[in-house]
């Protein structure tokens, strides 16, 4: 049987490019994969993948309708050569998509690499991190640093003043103008850096 993985870490810290580059190596040795992002995700270009520092790759994008099962045992019914299938930004799966693509690695023994966030800017793990977390044989941390310089574990949402916020939709797709990686210290602390302390978003 295949292995279902999960990589995950605070965010900015090269999930996405790491995905790119594993993907780019099977691809360099003649193995063809196939690469999944969310629908939610529209901060960059629409069927790709992109990492903040440039690197992009076409995808196929689902939303909370879509069958990962029934999409991939297509996909390779119409192409054998598919060896291993990348989903970007895990964390905005349902807790289903992780059972259909637990469903992968056993009947149709292709592994599974995921790439996504622990938890959410309250400190909550996602839907599908949770069963992530419950179901993958490998989980491996990809580290980041906080602005103290120790190791980020922690995502802190902040307003347009760079103040931490507590209160508001587990899913708000954003990018360094409204999310940071901290350590845990300074994600109790509301600190977001430069001197900024916790808000109250209801001011």
């Amino acid at each position: 049987m295949a292995k279902l993985y999960f990589y995950y870490s605070a965010m900015n810290a090269g999930k996405t490019t790491t995905l790119l580059q594993a993907a780019y190596n099977y691809r360099e040795r003649g193995m063809d994969v196939l690469l999944f992002v969310a629908t939610i995700d529209n901060r960059y270009e629409k069927d790709k993948i992109t990492s903040r520092i440039g690197l992009k790759a076409d995808a196929i994008m689902f939303d909370e309708d879509f069958n990962f099962f029934d999409y991939i045992k297509a996909a390779i019914a119409d192409n054998p050569n598919i060896k291993c299938i990348f989903v970007d930004e895990a964390h905005f799966m349902q807790a289903k998509h992780v059972d259909q693509l637990a469903k992968v690695t056993v009947f149709l023994n292709k592994p599974v690499i995921t790439y996504g966030l622990r938890s959410d800017f309250r400190a909550k793990l996602f839907p599908a991190t949770e069963r992530l977390l419950a179901l993958a044989e490998e989980l491996v941390e990809i580290k980041t640093m906080c602005h103290c310089g120790r190791k980020a574990t922690m995502n802190m949402r902040i307003n347009e003043k760079g103040q931490a916020v507590r209160e508001g939709p587990q899913i708000e797709v954003g990018g360094n103008d409204r999310y940071i990686s901290v350590c845990r210290e300074h994600f109790m602390l509301g600190d977001a850096g430069d001197g900024f302390q916790e808000v109250d978003d209801k001011e």
